[in-house]
C-alpha cells in the first residue's frame, strides 16, 4: 500500500492547505515552498526566520489541523526522499530514512527485506520525519523503540544538529518536537531486527485477529496484511473514495490518569502505576454513536468512534466544534479531560 500524496488530490478547495492534509480542510497559505533536498528545507526556513516570516512544515499532512483563516506565513511542503543503510551487524540493520519518504513505503520495504519493528506500523499515513515528533504507535509498537536518531536542522542555534533517542524525548504520542517549531526533522535513523519474524505481539486485539497468544511471533508479510485489514476496518488506511478515511486518524489521545472512575472501565497499565483507558470507549459510552455530529459536514467516522471526519463539505470550525462537544460530553459523564492529538494550526478546541 503507498499513500498518495495529498498534492495528488482534487477535493479541496482551491489554493487551500487542504490539498495538502488528509482532512482536506485549511484556509490558504501566504506563501508556499516545495523542498526536494534538506539543504532546501535548511535554506528555506533560515531565510523566513531572517525575514521575521512564520514558517509551517508540511509533509504528508496526516496529524495536522490547519484553521479555515490558512496560515499567514511560509509553507515549506517536504518531500525530500531517500532510504539507505548505515550499519550491519549480525543482528540488526540501521537505516536512515529521509524525512519526506512516504512512511508506509518505508515499513513495506522492511518487511520485504526481512527487517523486523515497524511491521505493525502499516498503513499509517504520513512521512517518515513526522514520525518521531509524535512518536507513533499502533498495535503494540512504537516509532521511539526503534529510532536511534533524529537528524535535524535547530533554528534556534542555527545549527544541524543529531539528536539520541534519549534526547528525543519520546513518550506517550509525545517528543520534543512536538508543540515546537525550534526542530526542522530531516533524517531520522531506524534500528531494525534482521528477522523475517515479528516481533512479540503485544496487542490483544491483534493477536486475536491472528490467532495467536500475546507474546508469539509471526511472519512479518501476515504481521502487515493482518494490521493493514484491521485499520482499513477502521477507516484508518488513505482511501480517496471513503470519507470515513478524511481524518487525521485518532482525534483525541487515550487518557492516563490514576484512577479509574468506574471500577468496570475498559484500561491498561500506563507509566508511575497509572492506568490508560480507551478514548473510543470514554467517547461512545458517553453517548456519542459512529456518525454523530453537530453539522453535516463533519461527523464522527461511521467505522470508529475515535475519528472525526470531513464528509466532504465540512470546515474545520464545524470539526472543533465537534470536538468541543465530545470533550464537554466525556467531562460531565466521567470528569476526565480528552486531549486532541494532531498539531493545531491557526485554531484550537
Amino acid at each position: 500500500m503507498s499513500e498518495v500524496f495529498p498534492e495528488q488530490r482534487v477535493e479541496a478547495s482551491p489554493g487551500s492547505l487542504g490539498a495538502y492534509t488528509t482532512l482536506r480542510l485549511g484556509g490558504p497559505a501566504g506563501a508556499l515552498t516545495v523542498a526536494t533536498e534538506p539543504g532546501e528545507a535548511v535554506t528555506t526556513v533560515r531565510n523566513a526566520a531572517a525575514a521575521g516570516e512564520p514558517v509551517l512544515i508540511l509533509a504528508g499532512g496526516s496529524n495536522v489541523v490547519i484553521g479555515d483563516a490558512g496560515f499567514a506565513g511560509r509553507v515549506v511542503l517536504l518531500r525530500t526522499c531517500g532510504i539507505r543503510e548505515i550499519a550491519r551487524d549480525a543482528t540488526f540493520v540501521t537505516l536512515r530514512v529521509a524525512a519526506g519518504e512516504v512512511w508506509d513505503d518505508f515499513v513495506a520495504r522492511t518487511v520485504a527485506e526481512g527487517l523486523s519493528g515497524v511491521e505493525c506500523l502499516s498503513g499509517i499515513p504520513g512521512s517518515a520525519g513526522a514520525t518521531p515528533i509524535q512518536n507513533v504507535g499502533a498495535y503494540g509498537q512504537e516509532v521511539g523503540h526503534t529510532i536511534v536518531a533524529v537528524h535535524a536542522y535547530d533554528r534556534e542555534a542555527d545549527a544541524m544538529v543529531t539528536m539520541t533517542a534519549a534526547e528525543c524525548g519520546f513518550g506517550y504520542r509525545a517528543s520534543v518536537f512536538k508543540y515546537s517549531d525550534r526542530w526542522l526533522v530531516l533524517e531520522v535513523d531506524f534500528r531494525l531486527a534482521r528477522s523475517t519474524e515479528s516481533e512479540p505481539i503485544r496487542y490483544a486485539e491483534l493477536a486475536r485477529q491472528l490467532g495467536v497468544e500475546a507474546g508469539d511471533r509471526v511472519p512479518l508479510e501476515r504481521a502487515r496484511e493482518t494490521v493493514l485489514k484491521l485499520r482499513a476496518g477502521k477507516g484508518m488506511v488513505l482511501d480517496p473514495d471513503d470519507r470515513d478515511t478524511w481524518s487525521v486518524g485518532s482525534f483525541f489521545t487515550n487518557p492516563v490518569v490514576g484512577e479509574l472512575p468506574e471500577p468496570d472501565m475498559p484500561h491498561w497499565p500506563a507509566a508511575g502505576g497509572r492506568v490508560k483507558i480507551p478514548a473510543a470507549w470514554l467517547i461512545e459510552h458517553a453517548g456519542f454513536s459512529k456518525g454523530f455530529g453537530v453539522s453535516e459536514g463533519v461527523r464522527i467516522s461511521s467505522k470508529h468512534t475515535l475519528a472525526l471526519t470531513n464528509r466532504g463539505s465540512g470546515t474545520t470550525t464545524e470539526l472543533l466544534e465537534l470536538a468541543r462537544v465530545i470533550r464537554a460530553g466525556v467531562r460531565d459523564r466521567f470528569g476526565i479531560e480528552l486531549h486532541p492529538e494532531p498539531v493545531l494550526v491557526g485554531c484550537q478546541v
